[in-house]
């Protein structure tokens, strides 16, 4: 688990989960709160937010796991 957080906030993995958050929270944000936004009603910040963060950490995970598998370095 140490290992995995260890990768999971290297630079290259939080450059990419960024990237892919931005681009995958923005799309759930205009499927989710499109309206809202574009007519300028109130929108829900905290679903806001937590389009952005769950991307983030699936793609930071999922890329961390995938590294140490291709480096043979999963604890076993």
């Amino acid at each position: 688990m140490k290992a995995l957080l260890h990768i999971a906030f290297s630079s290259p993995i939080i450059r990419s989960a960024i990237s892919v958050s931005l681009v995958v929270g923005t799309i759930l944000n205009v499927i989710n709160q499109g309206e809202r936004i574009f007519d300028g009603a109130d929108i829900a910040w905290f679903h806001l937010a937590l389009n952005y963060v769950v991307p983030y950490c699936v793609s930071s995970f999922s890329a961390a796991k995938s590294e140490i598998t291709r480096s043979g370095n999963d604890g076993k």
